[in-house]
């Protein structure tokens, strides 16, 4: 075409040079015409392929449904003559993996609990047997576990921390209690209502460390509800409240050697776990406080004592 056209240019308008150019387009239109068709026979001959592919697996489909129609009333009539009156139709789905044989033999009803089991019975029943002996695991471990408020009274049960008193005031409604705000390492600091008044200064309860029984449950004094009870070495006629270790924190658990364990989360009241344990709370001779003779004691840091009372009782 290229060489055509050159001709053309070169050898003027002559009218034979004309009529191959035209002749030229004419062959340009009828090749991309003949492109298009190729082009719409490809797409259709796709077409049909994807057709006759639906066709086959339609037919294929059906057959199949057909062939599982006839395996689910094989089966249903052998089920039948097992004994079984009617089987659940949301079986067959597992139950039809492949098509009986009429090598199985015909089983006749009988009173024999074996024989006229069906599978799934027997799925059943092994279910129910491995339940029940889950339960029985479950009844051993109780057993063997009892519950912590059925446990051993000692002085373990008790939730004792050391403790910070942010802040103390006179209680609005008496004359003898002190409500504090007291850091025992939580999230936020604990409304504690003590009844140190007539023992304690004001003063001396701002920003100080001491002992908390943080298990008690939450009880109102006076319409103010208190969450724990500092701990104090106490007497009829003297009360001072038990000082922590050197470097502890508030937080930090009290512990006792030789009463391993983890304390309640909260004392049942009904249980009178503190009433048992607090008549063993002593200080000893060089004011250290005890139970039953053991200390007090922040791990790796000391001891909690009393300032100047030995020999007395802790409460």
């Amino acid at each position: 075409m290229f060489l055509v056209r050159s001709l053309f240019k070169m050898s003027g308008h002559t009218p034979s040079l004309m009529r191959l150019e035209q002749k030229a387009a004419e062959a340009e239109q009828i090749i991309e015409y003949l492109k298009q068709q190729v082009q719409l026979l490809k797409e259709k001959a796709i077409v049909q392929a994807t057709l006759k592919e639906e066709k086959k697996l339609m037919v294929e489909n059906a057959k199949l449904k057909k062939d599982i129609e006839e395996l689910k009333k094989q089966l249903l009539d052998k089920e039948k003559m097992r004994g079984v009156i009617d089987v659940p139709s949301t079986e067959f789905s597992v139950q039809c993996v492949s098509k009986p044989t009429s090598a199985d033999p015909p089983v006749s009803a009988s009173p024999s609990a074996a024989s006229t089991k069906t599978p799934s019975a027997k799925n059943n029943d092994e279910a129910k047997k491995m339940k029940a002996e889950k339960k029985g695991e479950k009844k051993e471990k109780k057993a063997a576990a009892p519950p912590q408020e059925d446990a051993k009274v000692d002085v373990s049960r008790l939730d004792l921390r050391v403790g910070r008193i942010i802040s103390a005031e006179k209680h609005p409604d008496a004359d003898s209690l002190y409500v504090e705000q007291v850091d025992v390492g939580e999230a936020a600091p604990r409304t504690v209502v003590s009844g140190l008044v007539k023992h304690i200064p004001l003063d001396q309860m701002q920003n100080r460390m001491a002992v908390l029984l943080c298990n008690l449950k939450p009880a109102k004094m006076r319409g103010v509800l208190s969450q724990a009870m500092v701990m104090c070495a106490s007497s009829p006629e003297k009360v001072e409240i038990l000082d922590p270790p050197s470097g502890a924190a508030a937080g930090d658990r009290i512990t006792f050697q030789g009463f391993p364990g983890e304390p309640d989360k909260e004392l049942n009241p009904k249980k009178k776990v503190w009433e048992q344990v607090q008549p063993d709370l002593l200080t000893d001779d060089q004011c250290v406080a005890t139970y039953k003779g053991v200390a007090f004691e922040v791990t790796g840091k000391g001891v909690c004592k009393a300032q100047t009372m030995s020999k007395s009782g802790i409460k």
